[in-house]
């Protein structure tokens, strides 16, 4: 989806990079990314099993093969900065896990809620970051972290099920929620956990505030994502 252009007065020079390519942050950056992208792969997998038909399996394996085509991505990025990326990325194993722990799906309606809204605050999250970032690291950022198109499936199998079913509407909007703030309660873990990380974000330039502004757009993001699926 493309945003209106604004008006020609309206526009700025694109500002310099708050930070620069050899910030040790972004090598952090790239890791946790990586193991997210590795993660995924395995959690679409195993929820594929939960599909009800081939389409369903199908379109879960498509996205998880795309995962792993992200991961590579990263890991050719990490190793031309001088960096092993399965060392890297396995400090940042715990809280992804405990992430995925905390939100396995119990039906398939609730892994393709998982996969579409879940996913998505992973990538607004990282995306913020990547503002500050040099071209050609937001650019490695920006590319693991695009739509794919398979999701689309997603949307519509949600939006039929929630339309037939008033109480399954309720059960996934109150799943939807508590992806949300488990999503925020590990991004939250991650930060304070790694400092480098931490430098990063405050490097924007606005610091703690920046930060606690993002945390509340992720609330109108996810609420967008809930009319998408007809859960608001």
């Amino acid at each position: 989806m493309t945003s209106p252009q604004p008006a020609a007065e309206q526009i700025a020079e694109p500002a310099a990079p708050a930070v620069s390519a050899d910030h040790p942050g972004v090598d952090e950056l790239f890791a946790v990314l990586a193991y997210g992208e590795v993660a995924a792969f395995y959690r679409l997998t195993e929820e594929a099993r939960m599909a009800p038909d081939l389409r369903g399996r199908i379109n879960m394996a498509s996205m998880a093969a795309a995962e792993m085509g992200h991961y590579e991505t990263l890991r050719d990025a990490l190793e031309r900065r001088g960096v092993d990326v399965v060392a890297a990325m396995t400090k940042y194993a715990s809280a992804l896990e405990n992430y995925h722990r905390m939100t396995t799906p119990s039906t398939w309606l609730e892994a393709l809620v998982k996969t579409y809204i879940g996913d998505a605050l992973a990538a607004d999250f990282y995306l913020e970051i990547a503002h500050s970032l040099p071209e050609e690291i937001a650019s490695v950022v920006r590319s693991v972290l695009s739509e794919t198109g398979h999701s689309q499936f997603v949307v519509a199998e949600v939006r039929a099920a929630v339309t037939a079913s008033v109480r399954q509407r309720h059960r996934l909007a109150l799943w939807a929620r508590r992806l949300l703030g488990e999503a925020v309660t590990q991004a939250q873990f991650v930060l304070a956990d790694h400092d480098e990380l931490v430098d990063l974000v405050m490097s924007s330039g606005e610091g703690l505030t920046q930060l606690a502004e993002f945390f509340n757009r992720l609330q109108h993001t996810h609420h967008s994502r809930m009319q998408e699926l007809g859960l608001a």
